[in-house]
């Protein structure tokens, strides 16, 4: 999480309204800015006009798939931290969902705790590499320079 006075911001994109909502209200209670979107196109949006801290992305969406909007993001060279959370489970799929730039893979159905001890790792880990001042690896690990 970021300091005291700052929330970590998060974007939920998930068509799901029973899920979005539980997700919602269980971020917003781990002290989360929460931000949503429910579909594709909302979520690409909502990445690109005000990058979130960390984004929670179903795979399966309307209008433009989980993949297509990790591979726009990270062809735009954002780096924020990108949760893939899905019902697919099949080997490649997880594969293919890294390969494209997520930087973790959650399987539907998932526990909360086990959600929201990932994200706070995530977002530690990025708050941590941001702070380093020598170059940062796109994937949010800091570079050691001799």
């Amino acid at each position: 999480m970021k300091g005291p006075m700052t929330a970590t911001k998060i974007l939920i994109v998930e068509d799901d309204p029973a899920l979005l909502r539980g997700l919602k209200d269980n971020f917003q209670a781990d002290g989360y800015q929460v931000r949503t979107a429910n579909d594709g196109e909302r979520g690409l949006a909502a990445i690109l006009q005000d990058p979130p801290d960390v984004v929670l992305l179903d795979l399966i969406l309307p209008r433009i798939n989980g993949y297509e909007i990790c591979r726009a993001a990270r062809s735009r060279h954002l780096h924020t931290p990108i949760i893939m959370l899905t019902a697919r489970s099949r080997e490649e799929e997880i594969f293919r969902g890294l390969q494209l730039g997520a930087d973790d893979y959650v399987t539907k159905p998932f526990s909360i705790r086990d959600l929201l001890a990932r994200t706070r790792a995530l977002c530690d880990l990025e708050s941590a590499c941001s702070s380093v001042s020598n170059r940062i690896h796109p994937l949010g690990i800091g570079r050691h320079q001799p």
